[in-house]
């Protein structure tokens, strides 16, 4: 999938990248994206991030989720810089750079506990895609969190990566919203990436069978079927972690839930075609 596959109709002239971003290694960026909301896709996105970090990779997170950042609460971090400062400054995205510690991933942090990112124009979020694309090679691989649905903002993010991963649980609405989603963006997407972790699932059975229930509706209603990058199982220390906003590789590195987000983290790393 290409950096300019998937955009709303009529972009800005901002958004249109200049000819060398276009050359930008996209395999190496991966959207996190989802149908709908609780689906754990932003504890997915810092996972990720650690887990590739954790294997050598020099990997930067985006909190690319404008009305609901809360990346940094996750992280217990309190960033100098944020999306929010670097839009009311004018400034580099690279401005908002903030490395986690011990982990060894870079972050770029929303604005948490204001809306005011939400209502951001397309051509402000175009140049935020932008800004992303110009960091990405510095780094052996981006992970872009998007807010959930599809609105514009979470359509033009989503261009930023040459994967999406499209988040879902078991639950009947995250199933209707998360075929939602791929239906968009294959309707916007001559050729797109899209892939689908099942997140919380009570055993790897139970995960297939999320899976399956996604998989045939794409194939019976847009004759595509997208393939499974993993299963991540329901995990109680999961919640813990997140209240003492601690990475869950560093607070159970062996738990089960961090056994499979290591292992899709893994499959990413892997080269491409």
């Amino acid at each position: 999938m290409s950096t300019e596959s998937i955009v709303a109709p009529n972009p800005a002239p901002a958004a249109r990248a200049p000819q060398a971003l276009r050359r930008v290694d996209t395999h190496r960026i991966t959207a996190i994206a989802s149908g709908k909301g609780g689906v754990g896709k932003t504890w997915l996105s810092i996972t990720l991030a650690h887990a590739m970090a954790r294997a050598g990779k020099k990997v930067l997170l985006f909190d690319g989720d404008l009305g609901l950042a809360n990346v940094d609460i996750q992280l217990g971090l309190m960033p100098e810089h944020d999306l929010g400062g670097v839009i009311a400054a004018g400034a580099e995205l690279s401005s908002a750079v903030t490395s986690v510690g011990a982990t060894g991933f870079d972050v770029v942090a929303g604005k948490s506990g204001s809306g005011a990112l939400s209502s951001l124009t397309r051509q402000e979020v175009s140049a935020l895609r932008l800004g992303v694309l110009e960091l990405a090679p510095r780094y052996d691989h981006v992970i872009v969190d998007i807010g959930a649905g599809i609105d514009a903002t979470q359509l033009i993010l989503a261009s930023t990566g040459g994967r999406v991963l499209v988040v879902v649980t078991d639950e009947p609405t995250s199933l209707t919203d998360a075929y939602a989603f791929i239906k968009v963006v294959r309707r916007l997407a001559a050729r797109p990436d899209l892939q689908v972790v099942v997140n919380m699932a009570g055993s790897r059975l139970e995960g297939e069978r999320t899976y399956a229930t996604l998989k045939r509706a794409c194939e019976n209603f847009l004759k595509f079927s997208p393939p499974l990058a993993g299963i991540v199982r329901r995990d109680p220390k999961v919640k813990e972690a997140i209240r003492y906003q601690t990475p869950f590789l560093v607070r159970h590195p062996n738990a089960d839930a961090a056994l499979d987000v290591v292992g899709i983290a893994n499959s990413l790393l892997q080269p491409g075609p």
